[in-house]
């Protein structure tokens, strides 16, 4: 009879063997590949910051010690002659150095030297490396999300069940103390009998009939403890595993920006920018997370994403607007008892004097009591009244932060200081 055996790959890496060299490569030259990645997302637009890469690793960076085998011994050469030298004569520098390591710039037909290492990100890979210190802080679970996730354990055993659950020494243990339970009288009778049969025996003259009797009854309790199964039903226990719901982050994140004559197309570019890269952290990060798109100018309007980020309407600047309308959102959809609040708001800082003041009372008395983290980013080098006036804040409360960004570069190192995970250093 023909036997047939299959056998299933549960490897994580299935067919692709190389894997597990390429994540130890990564592990290795992780401060190199950081460094790159850092290098590549400046010279990339935000739009395009999930492609992946080709990262170039100094040859020397990855190079591995080798032994070499000398010839050795005592050995004797004669070299070739030439025409053009002889004994005493200086030979002249070459005019081109060849190699591609010389740095001359100039190529050669001579000379020999090696290409730095080049190798190719994924897309996924790229964003780990990315993101991987980034996260927003003080993250909590406070309260089961809508959907829960579930999560099975272990819970004792039971009566019932399926036979893959079946547990076996569990069940063996119920058989043998129901076997011991059932079987003690029998085996206190056929003792008492057996004694009495060997006390009769013992007798000069035995009572034949009285002999028997015994005999027959011995016989029978014997038989009826033959009978007692080895295992029954009732002996069986399965595990027993209940599915509980498990805490899952319930968070929202408000991002305010302003659209007011003040806030040219290069400043509106930076406040877009940073907003792109928070919206691409957020998304990545946290599945459960929804995000509110707040636009101001004399007027705040909560807006779709798409408006948020290209629709080109503009005027006057009062910045409370925003955020009075943030708190009206909040006291309508988000209650503290059951988000984790988080905003982010980004300016010129250029607002309407007498509006700067009542900004601050608004954050101090009636939006940072409700959020986890607020994170303000002047993209304007000067410091405006609104800059001064969230000064008087940064002290009052440890869950509020405020950076400048005066150029394109200096939306990455910022972004990262203002999310970076607690206890990491940021990113100059």
């Amino acid at each position: 009879m023909a036997m047939f055996q299959q056998i299933i790959d549960r490897r994580l890496s299935g067919k692709n063997k190389s894997v597990g060299n390429r994540e130890r490569f990564l592990r290795r030259y992780r401060t190199q590949i950081r460094d790159a990645v850092r290098k590549a997302v400046s010279g990339r637009g935000i739009r395009n910051l999930e492609a992946g890469e080709d990262i170039t690793l100094p040859r020397r960076d990855v190079s591995e010690p080798t032994f070499g085998h000398a010839q050795g011994g005592n050995r004797e050469y004669v070299h070739p002659g030439n025409q053009e030298y002889v004994r005493g004569d200086r030979i002249e520098r070459p005019k081109g150095q060849g190699g591609s390591g010389s740095g001359s710039g100039q190529a050669s037909d001579s000379g020999e030297g090696e290409d730095d290492f080049v190798f190719r990100l994924t897309r996924e890979e790229f964003m780990q490396v990315f993101f991987e210190d980034l996260a927003l802080p003080h993250l909590i679970r406070t309260q089961l999300a809508e959907v829960p996730e579930w999560k099975s354990h272990r819970a004792g055993f039971t009566s019932d069940g399926t036979p893959n659950n079946l547990h076996v020494v569990r069940s063996m243990r119920g058989a043998l103390a129901r076997r011991i339970a059932l079987g003690g009288q029998d085996r206190k009778d056929i003792r008492a009998l057996e004694a009495r049969i060997a006390d009769l025996a013992r007798e000069p003259e035995p009572d034949a009939e009285l002999m028997k009797s015994l005999q027959d009854e011995l016989d029978g309790i014997r038989r009826r403890a033959r009978h007692v199964p080895y295992i029954d039903p009732i002996d069986l226990r399965y595990r027993s595993r209940v599915r509980t719901p498990v805490p899952s982050a319930k968070a929202v994140m408000f991002c305010l920006m302003d659209i007011s004559g003040s806030m040219d197309e290069t400043r509106k570019d930076m406040s877009k920018r940073f907003f792109m890269l928070l919206y691409l952290f957020l998304t990545r990060h946290y599945e459960k997370i929804e995000l509110v798109f707040i636009r101001h100018h004399t007027q705040a309007q909560e807006v779709s994403e798409d408006d948020f980020f290209h629709a080109t309407e503009t005027g006057g600047t009062v910045v409370s607007s925003a955020l009075v309308l943030m708190r009206d959102i909040i006291r309508a959809r988000y209650p503290s008892s059951e988000w984790n609040i988080y905003g982010a708001q980004a300016s010129d800082g250029d607002n309407w004097h007498q509006d700067s003041g009542r900004c601050r009372e608004l954050l101090a008395d009636s939006i940072l009591p409700l959020v986890r983290y607020y994170a303000y980013v002047q993209v304007a080098e000067a410091e405006q009244n609104l800059w001064q006036e969230y000064t008087q804040l940064e002290d009052r409360f440890g869950h509020f932060a405020m950076r400048k960004v005066s150029s394109a570069q200096d939306i990455y190192p910022v972004f990262r200081e203002l999310f970076k995970k607690e206890g990491a250093t940021a990113a100059a």
